[in-house]
Formats: C-alpha cells, structure tokens, sequence
C-alpha cells in the first residue's frame, strides 16, 4: 500500500464533523476521548468491513463496522480532527483470539499470528495505550460468556492472558481486550498506510485473498450470532 494514503483522515468534513458532534460542550480531555471511545466502541459496531485492513476513517463511519485495525484508524483521526493527539501502535497478535469468529476451516491456511493494532492517546505528556473500544459492549459480554463457558481464556476476539479483559474506558487500569494475546511489537506510527506499506506487515496470499470476502461474511454472521442479534 502506499504510505501516502491517509487512512485516519481526521480532515475529512465527515470526521470533523462527526469528531465536533462528540466533543461539543466538553472541556476536560478525558471527557472528550470517553465519548469519542464510547461512539467508536459502540457507534461503530465489531465487524469485518469488505476492504479488510485498507479502509479509511472516513470509510469506517459509512461501513459502522470496523475492528482493531479499522476502529484504530477512526480513534485516532477522531482524536487529530479535534486536535488531541494519538497514533497508531502495531504489532503481531495470536490468531487463536478470532477462534469462535472467524470459520473454523480457515485457520489451517493461516499463519499463527497477524497484524494488529492499537490506539496510543497523548494524556498529561504521557502516551497511553487503549484497545478496549474494539468490541461493542453488547458483543463483548456475549462473547465473554462463551469464552467463559468454554474454559479457554482467548477466543471470540478476547484475551484474558495477562489479567481480566474490559469493554470500559480505561488506559488498561481495568484490563485490556487483545494486548493479551499480542506476540511481537511492531512500533508506533503516525498511519496505519505506514505500517502496511513497510515489511513488518503481513500480508494476505492470493489464495487467502480469493476466499477473505466468504470469510468475512461468515465471520459477520458469526459475530451477530454471538451479539443476539
């Protein structure tokens, strides 16, 4: 992909738009990432959108689906569209966390680990990382349930590996959603194009990309499944 593509295109007018909507009337910054967190957990629904990883902040508001890679660029180009700063943080995650998502026949053809990425916010001088916005709160009790059920601590696109999970808005004081089953650090970059078009990111074979638009609509029917919906 080339890196000069602005995936968060906080200048887009839908995200300002969309950014000044949610912040209007707040002074505090936390108040202001709390509701920009609560529209991107919850506004934008946990999903697989068409284009997979190459999707536009702007794109995720049209879609109102998105998960880590995509609700990470939206976070973000929120937070620049209303000047508070934020980036990408990237690395490797375990597959074995899509377990209960993704098609049980995909996982034979897929490496062990893919890409993934997280939202780091600039709070009092201090980067802080957040991933808790990836499912939506309806989702993510589900799911816990199951995953609880099961007997497993990762799966249904949640790990409790290093310490309990959290759907709440917290910089993991409570807990994270995926850091668990995070397996290599990839860095920190302004885009998400920036990681995609370096050699750190994984991407899909011709044959994984022939069958990604039946796993993503079987992985969606899954994921409403598990919402109840």
């Amino acid at each position: 992909m080339n890196a000069t593509v602005i995936l968060s295109d906080s200048e887009h007018p839908a995200v300002q738009a969309k950014a000044d909507e949610l912040t209007k009337g707040k002074t505090l910054l936390l108040d202001r990432v709390e509701s920009l967190f609560n529209f991107v957990q919850n506004g934008i629904r946990f999903g697989f959108p068409p284009t997979w990883d190459e999707v536009k902040a702007s794109e995720t508001l049209l879609y109102k689906v998105g998960y880590c890679n995509t609700k990470a660029t939206l976070f973000v180009a929120l937070c620049q569209a209303v000047g508070i700063p934020a980036r990408i943080h990237t690395g490797l995650i375990d597959l074995e966390i899509m377990h209960g998502v993704m098609p049980a026949f995909v996982f034979p053809f897929m490496p062990p680990a893919g890409g993934h990425s997280w939202t780091e916010i600039l709070i009092e001088d201090t980067w802080k990382p957040i991933d808790s916005y990836i499912n939506d709160r309806r989702y993510y009790e589900e799911a816990l349930r199951r995953l609880k059920k099961s007997g497993k601590t990762t799966g249904f696109s949640i790990c409790g590996i290093k310490g309990s999970s959290s759907c709440e808005f917290n910089f993991g004081e409570k807990g994270y959603m995926h850091m668990g089953a995070v397996v290599e650090d990839h860095g920190v970059w302004q885009d998400l194009s920036e990681y995609m078009s370096s050699e750190k990111y994984i991407r899909m074979n011709r044959m994984q990309m022939s069958v990604l638009p039946l796993v993503i609509r079987m992985s969606n029917r899954n994921i409403q499944k598990i919402r109840g919906w």
